[in-house]
């Protein structure tokens, strides 16, 4: 029986948003390709139905982790339906690597990995689409992280089509700063009319980020930190920010360039891969 569960990171490669609902979300077109580099969960079922989180993340209540959340909505969802065989508790620990509002999904990550590896542990038995269609209460990324296959992504994400980009090397890196999703999309200056195209044009042509210009202009340590890594390959934020990467053909080019970075880059190099890692571990088991 697994017991420590991969939470991959992900990357927007390009994001455009192409309009904006009456609701005031975005419409988006976007495409998540996961890295094989992320937190890793420790989870272990108990005999009894408490849910624990026994590393606490500093400044995020248990009604507010994602962790906690998806856990217990699995778990009420298991009750309403009567559907589980075992007790539905849980110990569940984490090693936190990912930077939290980063822009790398996470948060949206942790509460996939929770859904899927309790799903089995607590022998539910319920297909990745029910797990996705929970996951989406909880975010619009977590259903991605669910499917765990890079996937082009419409609407306000929540439209998935299974997708197959090149696995490139990435080196990623965190300006240090927090950029509240908020911020970016109340900008008035946002670009929100980029037409829209299909995703075979859309492979063909230059990536860029909608958002890339506003987090830019806002966060002078986004400009630096870009402006750094566009000396050496083609660089660019990632979902709303704060992280950037710079992409690569090969590991050594990424460390490279990571190996020469100034003392205030915070960053990793990690392979792009289509299918997730916590996927993978499931397949193998």
């Amino acid at each position: 029986m697994i017991h420590q569960w991969p939470s991959p990171a992900k990357l927007n490669l390009f994001l455009y948003i192409t309009g904006r609902r009456a609701d005031g979300y975005h419409l988006l077109q976007t495409l998540f390709q996961f890295l094989d580099y992320g937190d890793t969960l420790t989870i272990t079922p108990r005999q009894d139905d408490r849910i624990q989180l026994l590393t606490p993340i500093a400044g995020v209540p248990d009604d507010q982790n994602l962790i906690i959340r998806a856990a217990s909505l699995l778990q009420q969802y298991c009750v309403n339906h009567a559907i589980a065989n075992t007790p539905l508790g849980a110990d569940i620990s984490i090693e936190k690597r990912l930077p939290m509002g980063g822009g790398l999904g996470g948060g949206s990550s942790n509460a996939a990995t929770v859904l899927v590896a309790l799903n089995q542990l607590w022998q539910c038995d319920l297909s990745d689409e029910q797990l996705a269609t929970l996951g989406l209460t909880l975010g619009a990324d977590v259903p991605v992280f669910v499917h765990g296959h890079a996937a082009f992504a419409e609407g306000i994400g929540e439209q998935l089509q299974p997708a197959s980009p090149a696995e490139k090397w990435y080196l990623v890196a965190h300006p240090g700063i927090h950029i509240p999703t908020p911020v970016i999309f109340a900008d008035a200056e946002l670009k929100r009319d980029t037409p829209v195209r299909p995703l075979s044009a859309l492979l063909q042509a230059p990536y860029s980020n909608d958002c890339e210009l506003i987090a830019r202009k806002r966060f002078r340590e986004v400009e630096q930190l870009l402006s750094w890594l566009l000396q050496y390959a083609p660089s660019r934020l990632t979902g709303t920010g704060a992280c950037v990467f710079a992409e690569f053909d090969t590991e050594t080019a990424a460390l490279q360039v990571l190996n020469q970075a100034p003392s205030w880059l915070r960053g990793f190099v990690a392979r792009g891969v289509n299918v997730s890692p916590l996927h993978r571990i499931r397949a193998g088991q």
